[in-house]
């Protein structure tokens, strides 16, 4: 178990990697976030339109922010909330402007502007062709055709969506918002084939090396449930694995999983870790918050970095502090504020130092 000291902490928020580290991008097409590195989806204050996106460069150790403004001369917009890359392109969800703003990868250039959606939470891109979206509200996951950026239709999954994760032929939803379930749709056909009764409030998914759907129940706000991580076979939809936090207090979120696919980690005082063959949860933090905000978790699928943001106050300006698979701090970088769900565009096989 890695434990930071307080007075660590205080060196590092000191040192020259939280010094404000932007630097202006002078060609789009050619810019720094076309090497490896993550984004960060910076959320901003509640109906003030001040969501951003970072860019953390493995290539050069650096961060640059408001890469979407910067480049297109206009604000993201209200709540961007999740971010997900396929082929060439990016989707960028604003949840409260009702928007994906489909952007270049490379650059974060606009491409498209799909609107109309209802409170759009998250997305999973399917295939070339389409991509499906949550939903904070609505009782129907949107279609996105992806060949013209538009609406093509919706889902009847009779419930709020929030979590997507997807698996050969099925996508796996969550019934976050006051929901126990999740709901399993057959993406060839574009409907719903099976719900699964979990825990109260699935918040976050992740599917492991033997094909185990891991689900994060948070026990819902009120704390009138005892959160719970549940494990599903893919195949059968059958629980296989029911884990119960110890308190009515506890309050898990942002579960992810490794590139290798046999560790788990979620947030819950602290970042706590967990071989997928566990038995029972970890009692103790792999990594202690010390006085941080600790918001969103992210692990980069290549080489097992952890990333974590602190959202400091919900008001100035978060940081994203990352460590290595074994707990030891790199380094932290001040990004936007209220610092959010992390994409990573990593390519498998490059030396990532």
């Amino acid at each position: 178990m890695k434990q930071i000291s307080f007075l660590f902490m205080i060196i590092l928020i000191a040192g020259s990697c939280l010094k404000p580290d932007d630097f202006e991008i002078t060609d789009p097409e050619e810019s720094v976030i076309a090497g490896n590195g993550v984004f960060i989806v910076n959320e901003g204050n509640f109906t003030w339109g001040n969501g951003s996106v970072s860019y953390f460069s493995y290539d050069s150790a650096k961060i640059v922010n408001d890469v979407f403004q910067t480049i297109n001369e206009r604000p993201l917009g209200d709540i961007p909330n999740a971010m997900d890359i396929w082929e060439d392109h990016a989707y960028i969800v604003v949840n409260n402007s009702g928007k994906v703003e489909v952007v270049k990868k490379n650059s974060l250039k606009s491409v498209a502007t799909i609107t109309g959606l209802i409170s759009p939470r998250n997305i999973a891109v399917i295939d070339n062709n389409k991509a499906y979206v949550s939903s904070l509200y609505s009782d129907s996951l949107t279609i996105l055709d992806l060949k013209n950026n538009t609406l093509s239709g919706f889902i009847n999954i009779r419930r709020t969506s929030e979590s997507i994760v997807l698996s050969g032929k099925k996508a796996f939803i969550s019934n976050w918002y006051g929901g126990k379930e999740v709901v399993v749709v057959n993406t060839d056909i574009d409907k719903m084939v099976d719900s699964i009764e979990v825990g109260k409030e699935p918040e976050s998914m992740a599917i492991d090396k033997r094909n185990i759907l891991w689900v994060l129940c948070n026990g819902g706000w009120a704390r009138e449930n005892f959160a719970e991580l549940t494990g599903i076979s893919i195949q059968t939809h059958e629980i296989v694995k029911r884990l119960i936090f110890p308190s009515i207090l506890d309050s898990p979120s942002s579960l992810r999983i490794d590139g290798d696919g046999d560790t788990l980690y979620f947030l819950e005082k602290g970042i706590k870790r967990m071989d997928i063959d566990a038995s029972g949860l970890p009692a103790t933090p792999f990594i202690k918050e010390e006085g941080r905000l600790f918001y969103k978790l992210g692990v980069n699928p290549v080489n097992g970095d952890i990333f974590v943001t602190d959202a400091v106050d919900y008001q100035q300006n978060g940081f994203v502090i990352i460590y290595d698979n074994k707990g030891d701090p790199i380094a932290a970088y001040r990004a936007g504020i209220i610092p959010g769900s992390m994409c990573f565009k990593v390519q498998p096989g490059q030396v990532i130092e």
